[in-house]
């Protein structure tokens, strides 16, 4: 039941509201309480999934905490959460999920809380279900975030437990609202604190905060116990007269009377407070407790003792945020599959560099595995992270034993399969990098060799951020595996000014394919034998305003990587079909087009209804459409692919793979594709009058198209030579100069016109 602010709700939670106004939910009882009747701890649960808030609604139902029923308020966004929060102030705890509207959004929420609204004892407790959108190490150590859960490991009692924690914090810190200045000394030192990195470092924070909370001087020591080891306890910070302690066991003070009130704390898990001297206990995670001994001067009040039990709950949180600090550092910083910095530790590191004026000292490698996804596809994915693996720790073994290891040279990964190297400049050392990466890898105790192609950026090179540098390597690095795969190539300012033009040529694609400026050219394939017409092959061209000359090897490939590629091949599916049965009515009897598919459209299930639905708005006949698709695409064993070209043919059209000598061929699995012919790759074509491997080539893969009773093409006939001697060997079909060239549609007609009056001559 949703209601205005002060209406009581049901606990049965309904859809967000499509308005985007909060929605707040109390859970009801029996004996259903209003707000004005009974007082409440007001809970916020700010999360993006309804499931989540059904969960907690249900968790805390009919539940009271610390002798008062929890209310609930519910936003699904942070802006509702903003909303909520100017309006209601006194709130407990707010369950606040990381990422919502966007990455961030949960953790942008947190400032407004602390900041701009002061709500410093709200308690915060944040949520995901994504470990991968942790908050960053920065935010959990600026503000004053109390705890941080998976979702997954909430269940009702850990949640119970959490919100009476957090509750119980909560009404501690109001409770002694007098002693405002205490207040601010501990929301400062906690501040202090988690700036901290290391238990020992935030062990000496705790003893120089809580003389300043005191007003004492600093005097007294800190020990570490780890409950489950069985080691004594260890002195990790002191002052005073006891300063020359630090790192000893606590024994070392054996006779002092500290020594048994501190193993006192620690037994009993409680804070003593003595005439002349106070013992804090400082509750941890499952791995350490600490205890703070600091001589007095007089025996504490009740107030500054019930003070000092709040500082002590957020040291305790405090504490086992160390640990997770470190772990969302882990998270934030490291990549777990390859053992190895990730992208973001290298560029910040770069980013530090540049900003410290220490670049031109440095030089960024990466390195690439060639047919990387070809070793996923025929191994497997797991065998690929094991490489990724072996290839992660030859580079860190070559980055110690180099002869500029002691440049602290670091390795990162940045890609899915690029790695990184940072080490001094000039990049000498790059020869020795190779020659480390060509030796086999060990892979599951075997030898496996691989290929790379690396790039490298000196750092005069460097750009002016680490988001900057990382581009311009790999800048150079999609320049050497476009032409030089397989070596390696320095970055040079030139290639930024290409990959500028390729920006600018793709937003001029996006403007032709709206503006009309694409059609498709017709090459007409023959019969070798008897030169009937069987076809054409539909080319994709684009006819530039400015009259520039842009191949389809310039375009296609930038359609394909920006993702248009599939707009594209909507389109000439569309096109095809509708000038195939645009030649039809004008008497031209083309019996197929043939039309190239991309590897992007092939992983679409819709592509099957999309070519269906083209057929029959055209009255094309399913076997009048042939589809080219390249080698490459149609071996491997894509689980998404083959389903789609089973489909297809299915539909009643053919399938041919193109270009074919020129990938990697598997024949068992091409025997298994539901393909209908080959088309032998123009290379080959045009070099077998010159070269006898390429003639051996041809003759091979016509004799291998016959024994799979596959209708072999041949591409890229320029003479009448060439022609003849793919007609002796038993070549079926043909397209390339020597036949016609591409034309457009209407003069496809014209031609077809003149070779049926050519057949009809020669015939007699």
């Amino acid at each position: 039941m949703l209601r205005d602010d002060n209406a009581t709700m049901t606990a049965t939670v309904p859809p967000a509201p499509a308005d985007d106004r909060p929605v707040e939910f109390l859970d009801d009882g029996p004996d259903e309480l209003s707000r004005a009747d009974r007082s409440i701890w007001r809970v916020l649960v700010v999360d993006d999934d309804e499931d989540v808030h059904t969960a907690t609604v249900f968790a805390l139902e009919y539940t009271e905490v610390l002798g008062r029923m929890v209310q609930l308020l519910h936003a699904y966004s942070a802006a509702q959460a903003r909303d909520i929060l100017q309006r209601e102030r006194d709130i407990a705890v707010v369950l606040l999920d990381v990422v919502m509207e966007t990455a961030d959004a949960g953790l942008q929420l947190v400032p407004f809380i602390r900041q701009q609204l002061g709500m410093h004892a709200t308690r915060i407790i944040l949520r995901t279900g994504q470990p991968g959108y942790a908050p960053e190490q920065q935010t959990l150590e600026r503000y004053d975030i109390n705890d941080y859960k998976s979702k997954s490991e909430l269940t009702r009692p850990r949640l119970l437990a959490a919100i009476t924690s957090a509750v119980r914090s909560y009404q501690q810190i109001r409770s002694i609202e007098t002693h405002r200045l205490g207040l601010q000394r501990i929301i400062d030192a906690s501040a202090d604190l988690l700036e901290r990195r290391g238990l020992q470092a935030f062990a000496d924070g705790v003893l120089t905060q809580l003389a300043a909370l005191l007003d004492v001087d600093p005097e007294g020591l800190v020990c570490a116990h780890h409950p489950d080891d069985g080691q004594p306890c260890l002195i990790l910070a002191a002052a005073g007269m006891y300063a020359h302690l630090i790192g000893q066991p606590l024994e070392a003070l054996r006779g002092h009377p500290s020594t048994q009130h501190l193993l006192e704390a620690l037994r009993q898990r409680r804070s003593l407070f003595l005439p002349q001297e106070t013992v804090l206990f400082v509750a941890g995670d499952d791995q350490v407790d600490m205890a703070v001994y600091l001589p007095m001067a007089h025996h504490l009040d009740p107030d500054t003792q019930r003070l000092i039990d709040v500082f002590c709950l957020n040291l305790s949180a405090y504490l086992r945020n160390l640990n997770l600090i470190e772990r969302l550092r882990e998270l934030a910083y490291h990549d777990p599959r390859v053992g190895a910095h990730n992208r973001t530790w290298l560029e910040q590191k770069l980013q530090d560099l540049i900003a410290r004026g220490q670049a031109s000292a440095h030089a960024l490698a990466l390195l690439d595995i060639d047919r990387f996804s070809g070793i996923n596809e025929c191994m497997g994915a797991e065998f690929g992270d094991d490489v990724l693996r072996a290839l992660a720790a030859r580079l860190h073994e070559f980055a110690r034993s180099a002869p500029q290891a002691h440049e602290a040279m670091e390795v990162a990964r940045v890609g899915s399969d690029t790695l990184a190297v940072l080490g001094p400049s000039p990049c000498t050392w790059l020869q020795a990098l190779r020659q480390a990466v060509q030796r086999p890898l060990q892979v599951r105790q075997q030898p496996f060799k691989i290929q790379t192609t690396m790039a490298w950026c000196e750092g005069h090179d460097f750009g002016r951020s680490g988001a900057d540098t990382l581009r311009n390597a790999a800048t150079a690095l999609k320049t050497a595996k476009t032409h030089h795969r397989g070596s390696a190539l320095r970055y040079d300012p030139a290639m930024s000014h290409d990959t500028r033009q390729r920006t600018q040529l793709l937003e001029q694609l996006h403007h032709a394919l709206a503006d009309g400026e694409l059609y498709l050219a017709y090459q007409p394939q023959l019969a070798l034998d008897g030169r009937r017409l069987v076809g054409a092959e539909a080319l994709l061209r684009w006819r530039h305003p400015q009259g520039l000359a842009v191949g389809p090897d310039q375009f296609i490939p930038l359609a394909e990587q920006s993702g248009l590629i599939e707009a594209i091949g909507s389109w000439v599916i569309q096109r095809a079909c509708r000038d195939w049965a645009w030649l039809q009515a004008q008497g031209c009897p083309l019996p197929r087009v043939a039309i190239n598919l991309s590897p992007i459209q092939l992983r679409r299930p819709a592509l099957v209804d999309e070519v269906a639905d083209a057929l029959q708005q055209h009255g094309m006949p399913a076997q009048a459409l042939e589809l080219e698709i390249t080698e490459t695409v149609g071996l491997p064993d894509h689980l998404q692919t083959l389903p789609v070209l089973q489909a297809l043919r299915k539909l009643g059209l053919s399938i041919v793979i193109d270009d074919f000598g020129t990938g990697y061929s598997n024949l068992q699995r091409l025997q298994e594709l539901p393909i209908d012919g080959l088309k032998i790759d123009r290379s080959f074509i045009q070099r077998m009058l010159q070269s006898r491997s390429c003639e051996r080539i041809v003759e091979t893969i016509v004799q291998l198209a016959d024994h799979l009773q596959l209708r072999v093409t041949a591409e890229g006939i320029e003479d009448e030579a060439v022609l003849a001697r793919l007609q002796t060997m038993g070549c079926h079909e043909g397209q390339g100069w020597a036949i016609a060239r591409p034309m457009p549609a209407a003069d496809l007609h014209a031609w077809c016109a003149e070779h049926i009056t050519r057949q009809a001559r020669s015939a007699n």
